[in-house]
Order: C-alpha cells, then structure tokens, then sequence
C-alpha cells in the first residue's frame, strides 16, 4: 500500500517522513526507494503516538497526516492547501475519503459528540466544502504549530478513537475542523496490516479500552460495564461453536473492557513506556536526532 501512498505524493512535490512502526515488512526500503525521510521505532508505539512523532520532525507550517492505505488524487494538495488559505479559522482539513466500494466516509457522529443532533448517525453526504463534527484521522492537513500547542494526540491511547479525542479538544480550543469537497483521497481501510491470528483480539481489545479512557476524560456515559458483559455472554457462544474470530472479537472485546474496568493501561498491554514516548517527541521538536 506504501507504494502508492508515496508515489501520490511525490507527484504533488510533497516531502514525506515515514514513521515506521517496527515493521518486519519492506516498508524502509520502500521509504528509501521513494526519497522519504525515515523515522524508525523500536517498538509499534501505535497510530496516534507515531503521528506525533512524525509531526514533531516536521518543519512545515502545514502538515498531511495520513495512513499508508490511503492514496490521494491528482489535484488534492492543490485544493488542500487553498481551502487552508480560505479558511483560516480551520485547524484541520479533510478531503473526500472515498473507500473501496465506493461509499463516502463523513463521520456525523462519535462516541465523544452525544451533544450532536445526529444521535442515530444518519447519513449526510456533504456537496461542497463545510465544517465538520469529526474528521478521520486516515487523511488530516493540520496548522502543525497548533496542533502541537494542544499536545498532538493523546500519547496514552494506542489506537482507537485518538482522532475523535483531538477534534474535540480542536473544537473546544476554538478552531474548526473542515471538510473540502475539492480534494479526494481512496482509502482502503485497514489496507496496511494483514489479518493474522490474534490481530482481531487486539484491535478489539484496544477498540473497547479507549472507548472507556476518552468518556472518562470528557466526563460521559462509559459504556465498559455493558461492553464487558455482552461480549462475555458472545464470546461463550462463539466458543461453542469453536469460531476462532468470533471468539478473538467478543473475547477482545470483553478483554480489553475488562482490562479497563481494573485499571490496566493500553500501553503497559504493548510494552510502551509512557515517559520514553514523551521524551521521544520532545526530543524530535527541539531537532535532536
């Protein structure tokens, strides 16, 4: 997927960084083939804590943050960059995500939003540039001094709802988060990591431990007792019927809500060190190596 990501770029003249987060894959070679600038972690430090990362070895005032699975058109930077201009009150842009199937991604709601008016998520396809309750963090050009102001994305989530939690706090903080209608982008969502055994039990343990740390921090209904029990009840199921990804889904599910509830951190699960992380994109803001 890295291929085409890159390629994409380098034909707007974008200089990409690529933060690779312990691959075992060709992911440098393929960073060195395309002339990127290569950042590597000795660990998988997660989706949110690597974006920081990249953003604090950044020196441009504009930054584009996106996933290797995503690959934007011909004319997408150009229409970016102008909305930027347009816009000046807007901290973050998006263009069009469009998926494999063709369907658009706009997010009318989250976990974090229950103020919003859209409480069943109905569809709502925008046909121009406007403002938005929540951009995906699959593609965001962001003003990198202000994002940096707010501390970039939570370090203490691994994966799962660190984009919801950074619009928030860019909303709350006064800004506004955009949607250009102009650019787009075909997103093949999770396109850069290959199913294996035991990745469905993690990304759904991580999906229910972050679900309860950002209602916590915003001081909402959290919904890990629930998640806990339903899952647990399914999981029993699938076990009955010997499921193998049944059971990795409920069980993570279960897991990672439990592992909340009793107070176990989603970075202690990976091996993370909260302080090395930090030091880690302090140091790459001051230029150090």
């Amino acid at each position: 997927m890295l291929n085409s990501c890159l390629a994409a770029l380098s034909r707007e003249g974008v200089d990409a960084i690529v933060v690779d987060n312990a691959s075992s894959d060709d992911t440098a070679a393929i960073a060195a083939k395309a002339g990127a600038r290569l950042i590597r972690n000795a660990r998988n430090e997660g989706y949110g804590r690597a974006m920081n990362i990249g953003l604090a070895a950044a020196n441009s005032r504009l930054c584009l943050l996106l996933n290797p699975d995503l690959v934007l058109e011909q004319g997408s930077i150009t229409a970016l960059l102008a909305a930027a201009g347009s816009y000046p009150d807007a901290a973050m842009l998006a263009p069009r995500i469009v998926e494999p199937d063709g369907r658009l991604f706009f997010q009318a709601r989250s976990l974090l939003s229950p103020y919003l008016a859209n409480p069943s998520g109905k569809p709502c396809k925008p046909v121009g540039d406007c403002c938005a309750p929540f951009l995906s963090g699959a593609c965001l050009l962001v003003r990198r001094e202000l994002i940096l102001s707010l501390e970039g994305f939570d370090s203490e989530i691994f994966l799962f709802y660190e984009d919801d939690d950074l619009c928030r706090r860019v909303i709350e903080a006064g800004y506004s988060l955009v949607h250009v209608d102009a650019a787009q982008a075909r997103h093949v969502r999770g396109g850069s990591s290959a199913r294996r055994k035991g990745s469905v039990f993690t990304a759904r343990w991580h999906l229910a431990w972050s679900a309860g740390y950002v209602t916590r921090k915003y001081r909402l209904a959290d919904p890990s007792w629930r998640t806990l029990i339903v899952n647990a009840l399914k999981f029993c199921g699938a076990a009955a019927s010997l499921d193998r990804w049944r059971i990795e889904r409920y069980g993570g599910s279960a897991a990672g809500a439990f592992a909340w509830l009793t107070g176990r951190s989603a970075l202690a699960r990976q091996g993370l060190s909260r302080e090395m992380g930090l030091s880690r994109e302090a140091g790459l803001s001051r230029g150090t190596p």
